[in-house]
Order: structure tokens, then sequence, then C-alpha cells
């Protein structure tokens, strides 16, 4: 009994301790002596698999999947265990592509399918058949089922074999099958007015054509409606002087096109094609804008009216329903649907920098539908040069500014922007000849010419080409219509309700006068203008410094003083036109003045350093040079463009036509030849420093003169590199306030490089200043006569330092 009860406990010991190596195993695996072995559950089960028939099973480590048999789709995904999914039929007679191939029906069986041939076609093999093991092909006919036409009409008659003629079906243009029978519609009887009222139907088997009386046109499409075609857009401008000669070339070709469809019998040789028309259309537009920018509004009027009638034209006779063309000026994108019934639905054309959004109910319009509707957008690559100064028909309220803006935009917004065009000009088109109002506007998106975001010194305005009122006038940019929907720094978006052509503006609002630069303005000039009075007194009545040289800075001081006057007190009186004219006129000769008198200054230092003697200049040169050049330059630029002066800001040179390098174009070339006339003097005076007996005193001299004209034409020079940027469109606060700057200080370098570092200048103020604060006392006479040889030495030193000094 003992020996019983002691072989029950060994067994429990070593059956829990088998469990408890099977449990460290894990799902999956059993133990096996120490270690861990998988467990194929694909084979475990004798009776039923894991997986249902229709999959079969994968053993993996640890695991195992399932996977749907050919015939079977998963409910979730292809590799699927039973908790997780399962599988179900295929129905492979509605995949895409047909398994069974033409001319088949298919028949979806559990797990697979069968094909059969529809009626008029026999297997090549068995009658159920698959992909893999049979075809279908057409049973002749003749033998099964007589015919009289290729539309299928049963009778007696010749027979012609057709694909499953045992079905005899009716095409659209036949009546409806009855005991066998397919008979022809009469369409022009059926459908009034199938071809329009212009438009005569002649019925034929199995369809109809219409045709059209001579002025209407189907465009090519024998079963469209007849509609009314002019061809009067097309022809030259007759009166003198308003032809644009590039142009001819295009209308010729566009007028006997047009005539050859409105069957009027004058067109001038066969009919093209609407693909070979298109590609000589844009051909002819190439030849034209290769010649460069058009040099007027009314050239820009002619060429997109011109483009957008041919489009017009040409689109209804294009093949396909959708047409690009890319050319080196052009690019276009043209959408066409044809069809009985007017289409619906979105219309997108887009290009690499617009994009027209609108809908074909807009394409079509409310009026007669002429069996088509088409919509395009055509870009030009270069027509933004020659339209960039065509404003003349914006107003201040033009612009569109968003209502959550900063307050600084409305402050801006209060005085007349500038305009420059921000995007490629594109014409946007549609069939519906009513597009004044239009119900739906269309959308349009423009990408930025330069990647510029919105403030309050700029904002985009949506803008189209308004054909001049009168016409002379062309045509100009205006906003009448269009709205800004959004915008940022690369797109903006505009909503438009009528068609033309468009673009999209930047709108620069010039910098406000604020009070602090005003008073710095002011403030600046006022001391300007002490400093520069104080050097012309000083020049014209200190004998001590009489000379070539001083007459220079006279002179320089005098076309600044002026110049600095005419500035503080008319620069920004621009509502005389005449006035403000006048005011941009004096600044153009007083501040080109100034500079031809720096030339001059260059000019007698080089011959200080290179000639010994005689180095003075005959007055008669020095006013030749100092105004003649200058007032020269204002006259041929007054005469060749007298609008150039005064513009709606500043009482200023304009920036249209180029007319500011009037003054740039002589200041650069005197800043560049004074710098050339100082190096070479820099490099002489270096030459006499290092020669065996260099005169100091004199060197010394031409080299302190050397550095205050280098430090005044840098003073006057770097003022006017931000002039540059000040009256410029986008002239920004910081520019503003760096040109007012540098134009304050000048009179007041001036005064201290000429007047207060100068030794013999400083002696001639301190005797001054000692006659006017100190009462005449006798015995300075008397000491003069008491001492004659040391005022005679005196008077004779001060006549060798004065005969230094003036050259």
């Amino acid at each position: 009994m003992e020996s019983r009860t002691l072989l029950l406990v060994l067994g429990l010991h070593f059956s829990l301790l088998g469990n408890q190596e099977a449990r460290d195993c894990g799902l999956g695996f059993i133990a096996k002596g120490k270690q861990c072995d998988d467990i194929d559950e694909c084979k475990e089960w004798d009776s039923t698999p894991p997986c249902v028939r229709t999959a079969t099973c994968y053993n993996t480590q640890g695991s195992f999947y399932c996977q749907c048999q050919p015939g079977f789709r998963s409910t979730t995904t292809d590799y699927f265990t039973p908790l997780t999914g399962k599988c179900k039929d295929l129905n492979e007679c509605q995949e895409t592509p047909q398994v069974c191939g033409n001319n088949t029906i298919c028949l979806n069986t559990f797990g697979s399918f069968k094909c059969q041939c529809q009626p008029g076609f026999r297997s090549t093999t068995t009658v159920n058949y698959t992909a893999l093991t049979g075809d279908c092909k057409d049973i002749n006919g003749c033998f099964d089922c007589p015919c009289t036409s290729e539309y299928g009409k049963r009778g007696e008659g010749d027979c012609k074999d057709i694909n499953g003629c045992f079905d005899c079906p009716c095409t659209s243009e036949y009546g409806k099958r009855g005991e066998g029978d397919c008979k022809d519609i009469d369409e022009c009887n059926v459908t009034a007015g199938i071809c329009g009222e212009e438009g005569t139907c002649q019925n034929q088997e199995g369809s109809y054509s219409c045709l059209c009386l001579p002025g209407y046109s189907n465009y090519g499409n024998k079963q469209a409606r007849c509609s009314v075609l002019t061809c009067d857009q097309f022809k030259g401008d007759e009166t003198p002087g308003q032809n644009v000669p590039g142009l001819a070339g295009l209308l010729s070709l566009m007028r006997n096109s047009c005539l050859a469809l409105s069957n009027s019998g004058e067109a001038a040789g066969g009919r093209l094609t609407g693909e070979v028309l298109l590609e000589n259309v844009f051909t002819q537009v190439d030849s034209f804008l290769s010649q460069g920018i058009l040099s007027n509004s009314r050239e820009v009027s002619r060429l997109l009216g011109a483009v957008e009638d041919a489009m017009k034209l040409i689109a209804p006779q294009l093949r396909d329903n959708h047409t690009t063309m890319e050319t080196d000026h052009t690019e276009a994108e043209i959408a066409v649907r044809r069809g009985q019934t007017p289409p619906i639905g979105t219309i997108s054309l887009a290009n690499d920098n617009a994009r027209l959004d609108t809908s074909w109910e807009t394409a079509t319009g409310n009026g007669t539908y002429p069996g088509f509707s088409l919509a395009g957008l055509v870009c030009y690559k270069g027509v933004e040069r020659s339209v960039n100064d065509s404003f003349q028909y914006l107003t201040d309220t033009d612009t569109d500014t968003d209502t959550d803006t900063d307050t600084d935009t409305a402050t801006a917004t209060a005085s007349k922007p500038n305009y420059q065009i921000s995007s490629k000009v594109v014409t946007a088109f549609v069939s519906n000849p009513a597009t004044e109002h239009l119900t739906q506007p269309v959308i349009l998106t423009f990408r930025h010419l330069q990647v510029s975001a919105e403030s309050s010194e700029m904002n985009y305005t949506c803008v189209f080409w308004s054909e001049g009122r009168v016409q002379e006038e062309g045509g100009a940019w205006s906003s009448r219509g269009c709205t800004k929907v959004t915008s940022n720094a690369t797109h903006t978006v505009c909503s438009c309700s009528h068609l033309s052509s468009f673009a999209v503006l930047m709108a620069l609002y010039p910098v406000q006068d604020t009070f602090e630069l005003r008073l710095l303005t002011w403030l600046g000039l006022s001391v300007s203008v002490v400093c520069l009075l104080l050097c012309i007194l000083t020049f014209w009545l200190c004998r001590s410094i009489q000379g070539t040289r001083t007459t220079i800075h006279l002179h320089l001081c005098v076309c600044l003083f002026i110049a600095d006057l005419v500035f503080l007190s008319g620069i920004s009186h621009t509502r005389s036109k005449g006035g403000c004219g006048f005011v941009a006129g004096l600044l153009h000769l007083f501040f080109l003045g100034s500079f031809s008198w720096m030339l001059l200054e260059g000019v007698q230092l080089y011959r200080m350093v290179v000639l010994v003697f005689n180095t003075t200049i005959r007055p008669l040169y020095l006013y030749a040079v100092g105004y003649g050049l200058p007032l020269t330059i204002v006259i041929i630029s007054a005469i060749t463009y007298p609008d150039g002066y005064g513009t709606t800001q500043h009482c200023w040179l304009s920036l249209e036509r180029g007319f500011i390098w009037s003054f740039f174009g002589p200041v650069c070339t005197i800043i560049f030849l004074n710098a050339f006339i100082f190096i070479i003097t820099v490099w002489r005076l270096a030459q006499k420093f290092s020669s065996l007996n260099p005169d100091l005193s004199t060197l010394h001299k031409i080299k302190v003169f050397t550095v205050t004209a280098v430090a005044q034409l840098c003073v006057l020079g770097t003022m006017w590199i931000f002039g540059v940027f000040q009256f410029q469109e986008e002239g920004t606060v910081v520019m503003t306030y760096l040109f007012t700057i540098l134009n304050s200080l000048q009179g007041a370098l001036l005064f201290i490089m000429h007047c207060l570092l100068n030794k013999t200048v400083r002696e001639e103020y301190c005797k001054l200043l000692s006659c006017i604060c100190t009462p005449q006392k006798k015995r300075y006479s008397d000491f003069s006569t008491n001492n004659p040889s040391s005022s005679q030495f005196q008077g004779s030193r001060r006549t060798q330092d004065t005969g230094k000094l003036q050259t």
C-alpha cells in the first residue's frame, strides 16, 4: 500500500513538472524535453482544418495564416486567421477587363466561372469554356441570318455578313425592331428645326445632314444646327493710320477661313481643318510678338480681339474634345462638347500661369443651342510688358483691400497708388455670345510674376482689358466687374462677372509723409541751407583763399543751396502740373550742376598734381562745364519728353519711358570719371612723395584737398544711391529716412570740410569775431606804428601763404 502511494506521488510530481515546462513554451509551441518545438496547426486537425475549405492554411513559426483559394476573395486582408476574416465567392464576371472577352456571356459559379458565346457566335471548343480553354468566332450570317443591309434589316435580297447578325440590332437612326425589321427614321420630319431656321435637312439611310445657307454655318459638323456666321470682325481697319500691319496676315487667314465656312463663295483657297488653322494662327501671333514690345494700347486691343475671335471660330472645327497648344509666346487650352442637348458640369482649364474655372451652363448661355459648346484659355508670355502703363481707367477706389488688414492699409489707400502688372495676360472665352453680364461669375487664378505678399504698402487687384471708349484710345485696364477672392504671396484668385482678357495688378502705395519725417526734413534741410549760405559767404568774401578751387566750391554750394531751397518748398506740391514740372526741372538742373562742379574739382586736383605751373582754369571754361552741361541735358530732356517732369507723388522726374535716367545716367558717369581721376591723382601723389626732393608742404596740402574731395563725392553719391530707391514705386520707409538724413547733412559736411577744417578760414573767422566783439583801440595803431619791421614780416608771410593756397 505504501509503495502504491509513493508511485502515485512521484507520477503527480513529474506531471506537474511537464505542465510547467509546457506553460513556459508559450502559445503555438510544445515542450519536448527542455526545448520548445513549433506546432504545425495546419496538420494538427485531422477532421476539421483551421481554415475553411475555401482557403489554404500556411504554417508559420508559432502561428499560422489562411489565404483564399482562386475564385474566392477575403472579406478583410489577403492573409488572415479564422478569427479575423473569411472567404467569399468572387464574381469574376464583374471584374474589369472582362474575363471572357468580346462577344461572350459570362456565367458566375461558386469559386469559378464559365463563358458562353453570344448569339451569332460559336465557341471554338465546348459550349461552356474559360478564357484559357476557348474563344468565340463569328458565324457566317448568310446561312443562319439572311440580311439585306449592314444595319441589320431582315428580308430578302443580297446578304452581307456582320458580327452578330443573328441578333439584328437596329442603330439609333432606325426605328424599333418589329417582327424582325429595322426601319429608317426620317429625322428631318420627326424633329422640327433640326438644322435650324436657315438650314436645309437632307435625310439619308440611317442618318441625315444639314446644308446651311450663305452666311450660316455648322462649322463642318453636318448634323449640327446652322447658326449665323459673320466675318466682318476679321476685316482690317480701313481708317488711315489705324491698321496694325503685323496682324494683316492673321486677319487675312481667318477671314478666308470664315468665308469658306459661311458658304459665301468669296473665300480664297480651300478650307483648312481646325488643327491646321490653330497652328497657323499661333504661328502668325508668334511672328507678331517676336518683334518686341507693342508700341501702343491700340495694337494690344487689336491683338487680343483678333486672337479671341479666331479661337471662337476655330474651336468648333477641332476634332478632339480637348486641345492644347504651346508656342514661344503663347499657350492655349480649348475644351469642346458636341451633342443634341447642351452639356452640363464644371470646366477647368489651366496652364503654368493661370487657371479658369467655370461651368458648361455658363459656356452655353441661354440662347439657341448650336449643337456645340466651348471654352478656352489663352496665355500670352510677354504682352504684360506692353500694357504696364495703361492704367488711366483705374480710379483710387478700384483697388481691392481686405477688410481684415491693418489700419496702415486704410491709411495707404488714402493716396493714389502706382500700378504694375503682376501676372501674365490671359484671354478667357466661351461659345456664349452674351458674356457682358454672366449669371454665374467665372473664377480665374493667376500666378504672380514675383513672390510677394500683400502689405500696408502693396496689394493685388484683379483687372480686365477694356477697349477704348473711342477707337483712337486703344484700351486700358479696368477693374469693373472683377473682384479679388483671395491672395497670397504666389497666387491671386479673381471672380469676374464677364469675359475678356485679364491680369492681376500690383497696387503700390507711396510711403506716407509722417509728422516725424516732415519734421526731420524741415530741420535737416534748414540746417543744410544755413551751412551752405555760410559756405557761399565765406568763399565769396574771404580774399585769402581765393583761387580756382574756391571758385569751384562756391558754385557747388550755390547749386546745392538753390536745389535744397526748391526741394524744401516745392517737392510735394503736385496739384499744379505746370508748377510741379517747373520745380522738377529746377531740381534736375541744379542737382546735375552740383555733380558737374564736383567733376571740375577732380580735374583741378589732377592738374595740381601733374602740372607744376599754370594750374588754374579759365572761369569761362568752368561755367561752360558747371552750368552749360546740365542746362543742355535738361533742355534735351524737356524737348524729348516734356511730360516726364512731375509725377503724381513728387515734383521730380517720371519713371515712365526710363526718363529718370536723364538724371541718373549723367550722375553715374560723373561718379565713375571722378573715381578714375582720384585713383590717378593718388597714384601720382605717391610717386611724388617717394621722389628725392619732394615739396612736402605742397604735397600735404594736395593730399588734404584730395581726401576732402573724395569724402564730398562719397556723401553726395551715397545720397543719390538711396535717392534711386526713394523715388521708385517700391520705395520703402527706410530708404526715405536715409535719403532725407543724407540730404540734410550734405550742407553741414561741406561747411565742416571746407571751412572749419581750413586753418586760413578759421583765422579769418577769428579776426571777424574779434572785430565784432572787441572795440577798436588806439593802442593797436600805436603798436603797429612802433613795430614796422614786424608788421612787414607778417604781411609778407601772409602773402606767401595766400599765394600757395590760391591754386
